[in-house]
């Protein structure tokens, strides 16, 4: 990636998380989305409705604070079934259940599954209102980590591979001197190659590079052995 395009994608990235947010509902009862949707945007959201699951997935992803006011029972996939379909997808994007045949394994299961709130009809306009602003504040936080994720992962792409080796090793704790031992290089090398690291990862200090590669979850390269001399 270029710097130019690092630099876009760090813009682009960092205005998602602070678009205006959507929430969508999906309920097969036409009043029952046509109530919902009214309440929402007389709160002063977007709001976006669908009759079905189908209808729903059909729908590409919102890269904006989002979340989901779902029914549990519907004509295609159950709204239990969808939440696990799209929960490894869409983890920027909680859910909201709303029923009028709840129970508690269902509660449970859901809840369990990460679900903000279950909602049993009726139920106060408020109670949801407060549910969906939690959601979308739930929203905009995963939004904001998952940019900066990326924003590190172009970064780190960008290290050369001997600056990527450097980099593993000097988070994990070793010296300069250890680390060009386990790397067969010189003391030197590995402050440029360091210093190397430090700028094009942006990193202000150590700890800030430490940090860095605990979200990128880097692990300790393996030893490298080297034959012994004769």
């Amino acid at each position: 990636m270029t710097p130019a395009n690092a630099v876009e994608r760090e813009l682009e990235s960092s205005s998602a998380a602070h678009a205006t947010p959507v929430v969508f509902v999906v309920d097969d009862d036409v009043s029952v989305r046509e109530s919902l949707q009214a309440l929402i945007r007389f709160a002063g959201l977007t709001a976006e409705a669908y009759a079905s699951a189908q209808d729903f997935l059909k729908r590409p992803r919102a890269m904006v604070p989002n979340c989901l006011v779902l029914d549990v029972r519907l004509p295609d996939l159950s709204g239990l079934e969808l939440q696990n379909h799209i929960a490894s997808e869409r983890t920027d994007m909680p859910i909201i259940f709303i029923t009028g045949y709840g129970d508690v394994p269902m509660t449970v299961r859901a809840m369990k599954a990460g679900a903000v709130e279950f909602l049993t009809k009726p139920f106060d306009d408020e109670v949801l209102l407060d549910a969906i602003r939690l959601a979308i504040e739930r929203s905009r936080a995963a939004l904001s980590d998952g940019a900066e994720i990326r924003v590190l992962q172009d970064r780190y792409a960008s290290l050369s591979r001997r600056e990527r080796e450097v980099m593993v090793l000097v988070v994990s704790g070793l010296l300069n001197k250890q680390v060009g031992s386990e790397l067969g290089i010189s003391e030197i090398t590995v402050k440029a190659h360091r210093g190397q690291v430090m700028r094009k990862m942006n990193a202000h200090s150590f700890p800030d590079l430490i940090n860095m590669a605990r979200k990128l979850r880097l692990g300790r390269a393996p030893r490298i052995v080297r034959p012994e001399a004769a």
